[in-house]
C-alpha cells in the first residue's frame, strides 16, 4: 500500500491554497525575477518585450502570463518551459486582460481630434454590438476575462475605503437644481470621507461623481463648474460636446476629488461621465449592478429615477434581505413623494424588511441635504 500522506501536528489550524500573486508592473516583474522563479505568479497586461534575458534565465514553469507581449524568443522559451500564455488579442478595441480600473482620459481618447465616434469607448460599443448580434463564442469569452480582470482591478483599487453608492437616473439635466442637489451630496460625502461610487453615467451619476471632484475645491468653484456644465445640459444630441464640457472644467480645476464610476457597455449608448477618476467599465450589465451595490459598505443613496433605478433598490433589498453580502447596508431613498406616489417602492420596501435586521437600516428622506444625518444615523 502507498504511504498515508504526513499529518498535520495536532491542533494546528489546516494550510490553506497558496494565493498566486499578481505581477502587474515591470517593477514588479523586476523584483520577482530577482528572487529567481515566477512559480504561482500572474503576469498580467505587462509589456515584456523588454525583459526576454530574465525570461530566459529565470524559472517560469508555474507562471502564468495574461495578455503580456513578449519577443519570439522569450515567448518559446516560457511555452516550452510550461508555462501557460494567454497573448495578447490583436484588432480588439480594449485590452481584455487590464490590470487597472479605466480613467477618463483612456475612454475617451482622441475626442478633440476625431469626436466621440472615434474614442476607445465608442469603438468598444461597437465591436460589443457587433460581436453580440454574431453570437460569437470567442467574443463572448473575451468579454467575460475582460469583466473579471475589471473587477479585480476594482477590488485591489478600493482596499478598505469605505464606499457609498449614489444612485440615480440618466435623464437628470445639467443646470437644473436636481442635478445641483446630486453634486452638493456627493461634495459633502466626500468631504466627509466617504468614497462616492455611481453607475458611471450621465445625469444624477455623473452630478455626483462631479461633487466628488468639486469636494477638492471651495463653494466658489462649485457654482462656477455648476455654470460651464450647464451650458450642455445633456449628451443628446451631441456626447462631443456634453464630454467636452466635462473635461473643460477638469482642465480650468485640475486635481480633483476621487470617486468611482462603474458603467456598462450594455448601455453604451449612454457614455461614461469624465469625473469619475476610476472608472470600472463592464460589458455584463448584471455584473456591473451587482459589483456596484456588494461594494458599498457604507450604503446606498437612491436619487428619483427610472427603471433602472427601481432595479437597483431591489437588487440591493434582495442582498440585505438575504445577508449576501454581510450585515445589511444602509439604503436612504430620497424624495418621498417619488418613492410612495410616482414609483411606490418604499411601501414594499418596508413590507420586505418587517421583522428582519434590514428594517433598522432603510430610510426615506425628502431630500439630498437629509442624506448625511440619515446615514450616519443609519450605520450607528
Amino acid at each position: 500500500m502507498p504511504p498515508e500522506p504526513p499529518k498535520a501536528p495536532a491542533g494546528a489550524a489546516p494550510e490553506g491554497p497558496r494565493r498566486a500573486r499578481e505581477v502587474e508592473t515591470l517593477e514588479e516583474f523586476d523584483a520577482v525575477a530577482l528572487g529567481g522563479s515566477f512559480a504561482d505568479c500572474r503576469v498580467q497586461a505587462v509589456d515584456l518585450t523588454s525583459r526576454t534575458f530574465a525570461l530566459l534565465v529565470t524559472d517560469t514553469s508555474q507562471a502564468v502570463f495574461l495578455g503580456c507581449p513578449m519577443e519570439p524568443q522569450a515567448l518559446a522559451h516560457v511555452r516550452a518551459g510550461g508555462a501557460l500564455v494567454f497573448p495578447p488579442v490583436p484588432g480588439l478595441p480594449f485590452d481584455p486582460y487590464r490590470a487597472r480600473p479605466y480613467r477618463p482620459e483612456e475612454l475617451y481618447a482622441g475626442l478633440a481630434e476625431g469626436g466621440y465616434g472615434a474614442t476607445p469607448d465608442a469603438q468598444t460599443y461597437a465591436w460589443w454590438l457587433r460581436t453580440s448580434a454574431e453570437r460569437d463564442v470567442f467574443a463572448s469569452m473575451l468579454r467575460s476575462i475582460h469583466d473579471d480582470a475589471v473587477s479585480d482591478a476594482l477590488d485591489e483599487r478600493l482596499g478598505g475605503e469605505r464606499v457609498v453608492g449614489v444612485m440615480g437616473g440618466h435623464a437628470m439635466e445639467r443646470g437644473t437644481p436636481e442635478y445641483a442637489g446630486a453634486a452638493r451630496l456627493g461634495r459633502t460625502l466626500a468631504a466627509a470621507g466617504l468614497t462616492v461610487a455611481t453607475g458611471g453615467g450621465p445625469g444624477a451619476m455623473e452630478a455626483a461623481n462631479f461633487g466628488a471632484y468639486a469636494a477638492a475645491y471651495d463653494d466658489v468653484m462649485l457654482g462656477k463648474a455648476l455654470d460651464v456644465l450647464a451650458g450642455t445640459p445633456s449628451f443628446t444630441p451631441s456626447v462631443d460636446a456634453w464630454a467636452s464640457a466635462a473635461f473643460e472644467v477638469r482642465e480650468r480645476w485640475p486635481d480633483g476629488g476621487p470617486s468611482y464610476g462603474l458603467p456598462t457597455w450594455f448601455y453604451g449608448h449612454e457614455p461614461p461621465n469624465a469625473f469619475a477618476a476610476h472608472i470600472a467599465k463592464f460589458f455584463a450589465n448584471a455584473t456591473r449592478e451587482d459589483g456596484l451595490l456588494s461594494r458599498c459598505s457604507a450604503g446606498a443613496v437612491f436619487l428619483p429615477g427610472a427603471a433602472g433605478t427601481v432595479q437597483e433598490v431591489f437588487d440591493a433589498a434582495t442582498a440585505n434581505y438575504y445577508g449576501s453580502h454581510g450585515d445589511p447596508a444602509p439604503m436612504v431613498l430620497v424624495d418621498r413623494a417619488h418613492w410612495t406616489t410616482k414609483l411606490p417602492a418604499w411601501p414594499l420596501l418596508q413590507a420586505l424588511a418587517e421583522g428582519r435586521s434590514m428594517s433598522g437600516r432603510l430610510a426615506l428622506v425628502d431630500s439630498v441635504d437629509d442624506v448625511p444625518a440619515a446615514l450616519e444615523r443609519l450605520d450607528g
